[in-house]
């Protein structure tokens, strides 16, 4: 099946959604492809009981991050496209800190957009309807990817995003993957090597976070070189 549109569901905190959308940023170029991007809060599904939802926050990192994005895309999904490609690099290649307030308005080519998503109740709506049609489909984590034909897969998870034929290898094996709607996982074991080198790609990341990283409820500690 050939397959032309996806939807790149993505927390603009998340170093593994930032590196696949590299790549599929790349495969766009290369085939033309529509990507429409969409949200996912991790902030929401690893909150611990007892905590705020990040809707509840006056500014929750990446949920807030989400309520800009949605405004711009209300704009243009280019929009959207571009300041994703911002922020991550931002945080994730630079080490910056886009989640902070004053960083995130000097982030937008507008600043007023800032003031316009956060004094907009419904951009929490928005946000929120995207992160449950991934909950409702069953996912848990970004970057989650939708297919026209309702497939839905989670992945690819990449620290060095490959590029040009290499990138179109790797489409071919995600696309084909999805037209086996009953092949449910494919995993990597991973190396000491292979710790150590996602520890190295995430440090940016790790240097600009201010939050512990949680997968479904367990504090996962990047700095041995774990994941």
């Amino acid at each position: 099946m050939t397959r032309s549109t996806v939807d790149f569901h993505f927390d603009p905190m998340c170093p593994f959604a930032y590196q696949t959308s590299v790549w599929l940023r790349d495969v766009r170029a290369q085939l033309g492809i529509t990507v429409n991007w969409r949200f996912f809060s991790l902030e929401e599904v690893n909150r611990f009981e007892g905590k705020k939802h990040p809707w509840e926050r006056e500014w929750s990192y990446g949920w807030s991050l989400m309520r800009i994005g949605a405004t711009l895309r209300r704009q243009s999904m280019d929009a959207l496209d571009t300041w994703y490609a911002r922020v991550g690099e931002a945080l994730h290649m630079r080490g910056e800190k886009p989640h902070d307030p004053s960083v995130a308005r000097q982030l937008l080519d507008d600043p007023r957009v800032f003031d316009e998503a956060i004094a907009d109740p419904t951009t929490h709506d928005e946000v929120r309807a995207d992160h449950q049609r991934v909950i409702d489909a069953g996912g848990f984590g970004v970057p989650t990817l939708f297919f026209a034909d309702g497939q839905t897969l989670f992945g690819p998870v990449l620290v060095d995003p490959p590029r040009g034929e290499e990138a179109l290898k790797l489409w071919n094996v995600v696309t084909g993957m999805a037209d086996l709607p009953h092949v449910y996982e494919l995993q990597r074991p991973k190396a000491q090597a292979d710790q150590e080198l996602i520890a190295r790609t995430l440090q940016p990341y790790l240097n600009g976070r201010d939050w512990v990283s949680v997968n479904r409820g367990e504090i996962i500690d990047f700095s041995g070189g774990t994941a």
